[in-house]
């Protein structure tokens, strides 16, 4: 029940995409850069927006399967009855099937030019991967919708040390920044980011709320940099009759060990928020 209407949205979208849409709108085939040649249909930058599509597809699905979770949870409290959600591993696998079969096969065959099977599984890896941030929220929006409020609210604080570490290689690329600049950004994300859970800390304890696992905490922050960020740049940054799907490079690090080391400072902020909460919380019981 669930499964079923997920999948075909996602098919439905990479059909759109890849099968019905101006492939030089979604995809900026020819767009012209100051400083970057031609946009071409497999040159680094637009392969990437091949596979972010599957990230933006993604997003979707997290906005309307957490708010359809939400809107279910209170109108079965309305008439005070419990609205069990389904675990979001059942919805992911039961779908994982039709889309390692599906986007392959309509990437890799519809439309001009078609994409070879390397970027036609990466499409397919990216939408599994970002579906699984997508689907965790549903128990959350159903029965403890405040305690995910607070959630995202905390995962904020994880969004600059995931966008602006990779800050370090732009000079390296040829972005006009200075290597002191871009290293200003990337520690300051990272300040940022500490300042805001330390924020964010504060006010838990005068709330007296929940205090979410260094595993919720990042899984929030991930969903919200790498789903919910592209997929606004998708529909609100984009000019109308160019809703063209984002490079990675706004979003990921080009040097694979930098998104790597993105991710793992991203994680340590993650446990030492939780850690130092717990603590606080121990302290102030004492």
């Amino acid at each position: 029940m669930w499964a079923a209407p997920i999948s075909l949205f996602l098919l439905g979208l990479f059909y759109y995409w890849f099968a019905v849409a101006d492939r030089y709108a979604v995809f900026l085939y020819g767009h012209a850069t100051v400083g970057i040649p031609l946009a071409r249909p497999f040159d680094e930058m637009t392969s990437s927006r091949y596979w972010m599509s599957g990230l933006v597809a993604a997003g979707a699905v997290a906005v309307f399967y957490t708010a359809l979770n939400w809107a279910l949870g209170r109108i079965a409290a309305g008439f005070k009855h419990d609205y069990d959600p389904p675990e979001w591993w059942a919805v992911w696998t039961l779908c994982a099937v039709p889309l390692i079969v599906g986007i392959p096969a309509m990437t890799m065959t519809l439309n001009s030019p078609t994409l070879p099977p390397g970027l036609a599984g990466a499409c397919a890896v990216a939408t599994l991967a970002g579906l699984a941030l997508a689907l965790m929220p549903c128990a959350w929006a159903a029965r403890r919708p405040r305690d995910l409020l607070w959630l995202a609210f905390d995962g904020v604080g994880l969004m600059p040390a995931l966008l602006l570490l990779r800050a370090v290689e732009l000079p390296g690329r040829g972005v006009s920044v200075s290597v002191a600049t871009a290293r200003v950004f990337a520690v300051g994300g990272i300040l940022a980011g500490i300042v805001w859970l330390g924020m964010m800390t504060v006010l838990r304890t005068w709330r007296h709320t929940p205090l979410p696992g260094a595993g919720l905490l990042l899984v929030a922050g991930l969903s919200e940099t790498y789903l919910l960020l592209p997929l606004a740049h998708h529909l609100l940054a984009t000019p109308p009759a160019y809703r063209y799907i984002s490079t990675a490079s706004n979003f990921f690090a080009f040097n694979f060990g930098l998104q790597i080391f993105a991710f793992g400072v991203a994680t340590g902020l993650a446990v030492a928020a939780a850690w130092l909460r717990q603590r606080a919380v121990l302290t102030i019981a004492k």
